[in-house]
């Protein structure tokens, strides 16, 4: 996974975990919310993060009932540009990956019926910082922003809700 200031990580593979430290973030177990991997579709890479959430590297959680889907959503575009965000120390807070939230770039429940193999990313930091999420949804490196937005598919997408 690629360093994110502010965030730990944890690859899992049955009970073994390796860690790496990125910044000063925090990851914390919640067995009855983490899924079991064999209902997770397998992406590349896989990082636990606050709520035990699975994430793709790519940016886009995926979770499948059967474990076999083969055309998993895409996140909708938000916005094409980033968020900045004081985020304060200890505060969990769950970024919108689904691109449907109201409240954006955070999650507002609307991934359960837009786009319901999506995930939000929960996460909280040590200290306070501010940061500029992603608010395009096809970031890298989740929930921060990579410049994705810049690229001509994004700039050139409709948004939600536009005509």
């Amino acid at each position: 996974a690629a360093n994110r200031p502010g965030i730990a990580c944890a690859f899992r593979r049955g009970r073994a975990r390796l860690g790496c430290r990125a910044g000063a973030g925090k990851v914390t177990q919640q067995p009855a919310a983490r899924p079991r991997l064999a209902s997770m579709q397998r992406p590349a890479a896989l990082v636990t993060l606050v709520s035990g959430a699975y994430a793709r590297a790519a940016g886009c959680w995926v979770r499948s009932s059967s474990g076999t889907s083969s055309s998993p959503s895409r996140p909708a575009i938000a916005t094409k540009h980033p968020y900045q965000v004081d985020l304060k120390a200890g505060k969990r807070y769950a970024w919108c990956a689904c691109g449907h939230s109201k409240k954006q770039p955070f999650c507002d429940g609307s991934h359960k019926t837009a786009a319901p193999d999506l995930s939000p990313l929960r996460f909280q930091l040590d200290e306070a910082k501010s940061v500029w999420l992603c608010g395009c949804k096809h970031t890298k490196s989740p929930p921060y922003c990579d410049g994705t937005h810049k690229e001509e598919f994004i700039q050139k997408a409709e948004l939600p809700g536009q005509p």
